[in-house]
């Protein structure tokens, strides 16, 4: 197809080998000052004249010398620069076997040596027309693409930041830290840190924005920055709810677009081994020790949702090595592939139970069991997962 798609005039070509055709086609259309005219006498010529003049559509003769008019017909559908342009069979005979021949090679029309010249005007600007409208249509269509694959690189961009502020894998003999996240097919508001506040508690926390996109994603990197730099004024990171209602505050729904976030965030006391944690909004963290699990939450409201709304936190003490696990929603709100609805939040706790799967580690071996369950590798939501050891 040719590259030139804004055609504003009617741009013929005749392929004839009859000069006389040439000429009564030319007066024809002479007072047709929207219609440009191009003659090709030698067939074996016309692609290259095709490809010169960018006709919006082609009158062809289909007796002719050397090249026959059937053959040249598959050369110009063969050709990806004049495949779509309309093309018009000029011939003298109107049996319907040629008729049928014409149509099966690719002729868009058939007309018979010469019809009215109203008729052959009519039938250039109707091919004409719509050669131009799919012109129009294609040129519309790249440039939509390009912005869509413009808009994807962004996207993709934000997401490789995003994932750049996850906090890096460890184990220091008293905590180890491990983490799976996989962002769903469009840019997602999870994110999640943890770290020694000190050299005796450590904090973790997982935030969830509503909603996808940019606009989430620049929330959670912002609330994210916070926490990491601890810089919300007169706010103890030591104290859950101190750190909930100070979030809550800074990010005030209405100061934010309307939206707003869950959170969890607990603190360590590995001296005292207990456990401090308040969450606003965000499903429980899973404490697993002893062959069980424990579901830790406060419920308190989302972050931004109210001014001055209240968060309160709780105190459980952690046996040795239980291991805590903080998640999105995102993790078990899959529906079962057998039609069984919805995973719970349980459902999800239970397969954390089990034992990891070939060798990896407990979060990699939960991503695979959502997927299982789903019967998909693809997430409407974002999977983030942290686990936390503590020895």
């Amino acid at each position: 197809m040719f590259e030139n798609s804004a055609h504003k005039k009617t741009v013929v070509l005749l392929v004839d080998d009859q000069p006389i055709i040439g000429e009564a086609v030319r007066r024809m259309l002479a007072d047709q000052s929207d219609i440009e005219f191009h003659f090709c006498g030698n067939p074996t010529d016309a692609l290259k004249t095709a490809e010169r003049v960018a006709p919006t559509v082609i009158l062809q003769d289909l007796v002719m010398p050397e090249v026959d008019g059937l053959t040249l017909v598959k050369f110009f559908r063969a050709s990806p620069k004049t495949r779509d342009i309309p093309l018009v069979v000029l011939s003298s005979k109107e049996e319907p076997d040629t008729k049928y021949r014409a149509f099966e090679n690719g002729a868009n029309d058939y007309m018979v040596k010469f019809p009215d010249k109203l008729e052959v005007v009519a039938r250039i600007r109707y091919h004409s027309g719509a050669y131009t409208a799919l012109l129009e249509r294609n040129e519309a269509m790249r440039r939509l693409e390009e912005s869509q694959a413009a808009l994807k690189n962004e996207l993709d961009e934000a997401d490789h930041y995003v994932k750049s502020l996850l906090p890096a894998k460890f184990d220091d003999g008293k905590i180890s830290a491990d983490w799976v996240f996989k962002s769903s097919t469009s840019l997602g508001g999870d994110c999640f840190g943890y770290g020694w506040l000190d050299d005796r508690r450590f904090a973790v926390y997982l935030l969830d924005v509503c909603g996808h996109g940019v606009g989430a994603a620049l929330l959670s990197v912002s609330a994210v920055n916070v926490l990491r730099s601890q810089s919300l004024a007169d706010v103890d990171f030591a104290k859950p709810d101190m750190v909930l209602a100070g979030l809550n505050a800074a990010f005030d729904m209405d100061r934010q677009n309307g939206m707003y976030f869950t959170l969890w965030y607990g603190v360590y006391d590995c001296a005292e081994r207990k456990l401090s944690f308040a969450s606003g909004g965000h499903p429980p963290a899973i404490l697993v020790h002893g062959g069980g699990y424990e579901k830790l939450m406060t419920g308190g409201i989302v972050i931004g949702g109210m001014p001055d709304a209240k968060f309160s936190s709780r105190t459980v003490d952690v046996p040795e090595n239980s291991k805590l696990y903080v998640f999105s929603d995102g993790v078990y709100e899959v529906k079962y592939a057998d039609g069984n609805g919805m995973m719970s939040v349980d459902d999800f706790a239970r397969g954390l139970l089990l034992p990891p799967e070939d060798g990896r580690g407990k979060a990699e071996s939960m991503l695979d069991f959502s997927r299982k369950a789903q019967n998909n590798d693809q997430f409407e939501d974002d999977f983030s997962l942290c686990e936390i050891t503590m020895k």
